[in-house]
C-alpha cells in the first residue's frame, strides 16, 4: 500500500515515449539554425519569461495539430508531450491564447520565410528535394467573411454590383479579392500557389496572392530554377515564365490546341493526380485577414506538412 505522505518524483522526459513523433521530429531536424534567425526580436511584455524559442515551437505545434489559438492554449496546458516539445516544465505556466497572435506578428513574414528556406536547405542536404520534377498548382483560400452586407452597401452607394474594383471600400479585409474557378464558381479571399517536389512529395515553395491573380501570374512566386515543371492547362500562359526561370515546361494543353499530344498529356495528368489530392485535404477557410498573415500561416503549414512527410519517408 502506498504511503499517502510519500512524494514521488516525476520526470517529464520519462513521460514522453521514446518513439513519440515529436521526439522523431527533433531528432531529424536541426532547429538551432532556424531559431538563430529569430534572435534580435524584442520581447513583448506578455512574452516575458517564455522566450522566443519556446514560443516558436508553440506556433509550430499549433499548425502541426491544426489548432486555433484558444485550442492551442488548452492543448499545451494539458498535453505532456506538447510541454516537452515546446520546452516547458511539467508545472510551469504556459502561454495564454492572446500571446500567439502577438508572436506571429513579431516574427513576421520575412523571418518565417528565412526559416522555411532553412528547412528546404536541410531537406535538400538530406537528398529529399532535388527539383528534378516539380508539380505546381493553386487552390482557393476562402475568407471567413460573407459579402451580403458589403454588397448592399455598394448598391446603396450607386454601384451596379460588388466587384474587385470597389470591394476594398466595403470589406474589412482590404487584401482579399473575388476569384473565379469558372463562369459559375466564385469565392472571396485568396489563392495559394505551391510547387511540390515529386521525389519526396514535399512542398518546395508556397505563396499567397489575392484570389483574382491567375494561376499563371502566381507561378513566378513558386517556380523552381531547374528541372521539369508539370502543370495543368491553367499555366499555358506561364510557359515563358518557366523558360525564363531556366526550367522546362511540361504544361497540359487545351483540347483545341493544335500542338496537343493526348498521350503525353494523359501521362502528365497521371503524374499530377496524387499531388492534386494534397490540396483537397487542407482546410480552405482562412483564419486571418491580410496577405501577410495568411502567407505566414501557409509557410507554417508547409513546414509542418514537410516534417510529417519526413517522418513517413524515414520509416
Amino acid at each position: 500500500m502506498t504511503n499517502p505522505g510519500q512524494i514521488e518524483m516525476i520526470s517529464l522526459e520519462k513521460l514522453v515515449p521514446a518513439n513519440h513523433v515529436y521526439r522523431k521530429i527533433k531528432d531529424l531536424v536541426n532547429f538551432s539554425i532556424m531559431l538563430g534567425k529569430l534572435q534580435g526580436i524584442e520581447k513583448e511584455d506578455g512574452a516575458k519569461g517564455y522566450g522566443i524559442d519556446r514560443l516558436f515551437f508553440c506556433l509550430l505545434l499549433q499548425f502541426m495539430e491544426d489548432l486555433s489559438d484558444r485550442e492551442m492554449e488548452r492543448f499545451i496546458q494539458e498535453n505532456t508531450s506538447a510541454k516537452w516539445f515546446c520546452g516547458f516544465g511539467l508545472t510551469e505556466p504556459t502561454p495564454k491564447y492572446s500571446l500567439f497572435c502577438k508572436v506571429r506578428t513579431r516574427i513576421g513574414c520575412n523571418r518565417i520565410a528565412k526559416i522555411f528556406d532553412e528547412v528546404r536547405r536541410q531537406l535538400k542536404a538530406k537528398g529529399y528535394m532535388n527539383e528534378v520534377f516539380t508539380v505546381v498548382d493553386a487552390t482557393a483560400l476562402i475568407s471567413k467573411f460573407n459579402l451580403w452586407e458589403e454588397r448592399d452597401n455598394s448598391i446603396k452607394d450607386g454601384y451596379d454590383k460588388l466587384n474587385n474594383s470597389n470591394i476594398s471600400k466595403y470589406s474589412s479585409d482590404k487584401d482579399a479579392k473575388i476569384g473565379a474557378k469558372s463562369t459559375t464558381k466564385f469565392w472571396y479571399g485568396y489563392k495559394k500557389h505551391a510547387s511540390i517536389d515529386t521525389q519526396s512529395g514535399m512542398i518546395n515553395k508556397v505563396a499567397v496572392t489575392p484570389a483574382n491573380i491567375t494561376d499563371a501570374e502566381g507561378l513566378k512566386y513558386v517556380c523552381p530554377k531547374s528541372g521539369m515543371i508539370i502543370a495543368d492547362k491553367g499555366y499555358i500562359g506561364a510557359i515563358n515564365t518557366i523558360l525564363g526561370k531556366g526550367a522546362h515546361p511540361a504544361v497540359i494543353l487545351r483540347n483545341n490546341m493544335k500542338d496537343k499530344n493526348r498521350e503525353k498529356d494523359k501521362w502528365l495528368t497521371a503524374i499530377r493526380s496524387p499531388y492534386e489530392r494534397m490540396f483537397s485535404k487542407q482546410n480552405k477557410r482562412v483564419r486571418y485577414n491580410g496577405i501577410a498573415k495568411n502567407q505566414f500561416a501557409e509557410f507554417m503549414f508547409a513546414m509542418s506538412f514537410n516534417f510529417k512527410r519526413l517522418l513517413v519517408l524515414e520509416q
